[in-house]
């Protein structure tokens, strides 16, 4: 079930799992690092600790007093009273070491172009290590102290995914949905919702294929999921008794055989139920619909093939009144929704017999097809309540079960899994969706 659409979104996450996860860690600035690792020989106290594939080379320049209190007041921020204390106490004696030295007798300016410049001689300072040894690369980066609130990705190991990520990936997509009988509309929402949720989103290194799954699901459930089809159980529970429901659909959908599977669900919940074998156009239509009846002791009432559908309906419902009967299962025949002739048949049974609910049968291997049918069945008898998706288990791209709700407007209420009377199920988005994404 639905393999062609589950293969293409798990090419999708796959792919882009692969591209975010094979980032080459974020560089830190050479300004941050410079400053850090000044900071870090004064003090002998390693501020932080940053994993870097290419080592910074020492710096021989010396640092003017102010410039080191500069860096000092703004990196050293976070650092504890007691470090700063220290860090001033030994300043002060620095400070007192240089009074002590001889000053330095500056040459006349003239003397300048005949003799070289003196070089100063760096401090002899102990250098303290900034990178972590060979031996230690592979332990995870740790944050020891703040010292910029824009690197904390980098030590926490985070990823930022970006649109130049996933840009050609949601192309590819698209036209995968659209293969998979995604309607053309729905497709462009779903692009354009995941781009939405997909750029800008920080995951950890490890959890992008988990995060990524997570927001398909979320985009696919939001839109197969917008409208919540009628609980036909609990709906004829509340309803006045007896309750006609209409059933739907074009020819081979499998109208006859979902009628038998409501009967099934009913009568296990208490419920008594009647067949109105309406469809006196389709050669052996009656005959079927006998047969299922006698399987589960359900009557069927009828007429002979050529009589006006309508009547029987109507001898279906009286029966139903005088009898106890709690709910009245109306077929008829399957016909296109371009057949002017028998779509105004319908028309005049809606106005007739006045069905609590109108729901139509479909086959989810139909594609995008479906589409235009619900949407003229709905706009030709003034509202349907629900869409019935058969053979789902034979459905292998998928794609009708995301488009229905967002195009038409129509809810889905059962899907047909199997054949037999107990393969009827309440449509469940997360569930559905579920299966599709793979989880």
């Amino acid at each position: 079930m639905f393999d062609l659409l589950k293969k293409k979104i798990s090419n999708f996450i796959g792919g882009l799992t692969k591209r975010e996860e094979e980032k080459k860690p974020a560089e830190v600035p050479k300004e941050l690092l410079e400053e850090k690792k000044k900071v870090e020989i004064e003090s002998s106290t390693p501020i932080l600790e940053i994993k870097q594939t290419e080592p910074i080379q020492e710096t021989q320049e010396h640092v003017p007093k102010e410039q080191k209190q500069q860096i000092s007041k703004s990196v050293l921020k976070p650092l504890a009273r007691a470090e700063i204390k220290k860090e001033e106490k030994k300043e002060e004696k620095k400070q007192a070491q240089k009074k002590e030295q001889k000053p330095e007798i500056k040459e006349p300016e003239r003397k300048e172009e005949s003799q070289p410049a003196k070089k100063q001689e760096p401090r002899p300072e102990k250098k303290q290590e900034l990178w972590e040894p060979k031996e230690q690369k592979e332990r995870k980066s740790e944050v020891k102290l703040g010292l910029a609130g824009h690197i904390k990705g980098l030590v926490f190991g985070e990823i930022e995914i970006q649109k130049s990520d996933v840009s050609d990936l949601l192309d590819g997509l698209e036209m995968d949905l659209l293969e998979s009988d995604v309607s053309y509309s729905v497709t462009e929402e779903i692009k354009q919702d995941m781009e939405k949720k997909l750029v800008g989103l920080k995951v950890k290194r490890g959890d992008v294929g988990k995060s990524v799954r997570n927001t398909i699901k979320s985009s696919l459930v939001r839109i197969s999921g917008e409208k919540e089809g009628a609980d036909i159980v609990e709906f004829v529970h509340k309803a006045e008794k007896p309750v006609p429901i209409m059933f739907l659909g074009v020819n081979g959908a499998g109208k006859t055989t979902t009628i038998a599977k409501f009967a099934k669900l009913l009568m296990d919940n208490g419920l008594k139920v009647v067949f109105s074998a309406s469809d006196t156009f389709r050669a052996a239509a009656i005959e079927q619909m006998e047969v299922h009846g006698n399987r589960l002791g359900v009557r069927v009432i009828k007429r002979p093939y050529g009589s006006d559908p309508t009547a029987v309906a109507f001898d279906a419902v009286n029966h139903a009144k005088a009898s106890g009967i709690d709910v009245v299962l109306i077929d008829t025949a399957g016909r296109q929704e371009t057949n002017q002739s028998l779509m105004t048949e319908l028309k005049k049974m809606v106005r007739v017999i006045k069905p609590k609910l109108k729901l139509y049968i479909g086959e989810s291997i139909a594609g995008s097809a479906i589409i235009d049918q619900v949407n003229e069945f709905n706009k030709e008898l003034g509202g349907i309540d629900g869409v019935i998706l058969t053979k789902l288990d034979c459905d292998a791209k998928g794609g009708a079960v995301i488009s229905i709700p967002h195009a038409t407007g129509v809810p889905i209420s059962y899907i047909g899994t199997g054949q037999q009377y107990s393969d009827l199920e309440k449509f469940d988005a997360n569930k559905i969706i579920g299966a599709i994404i793979g989880e």
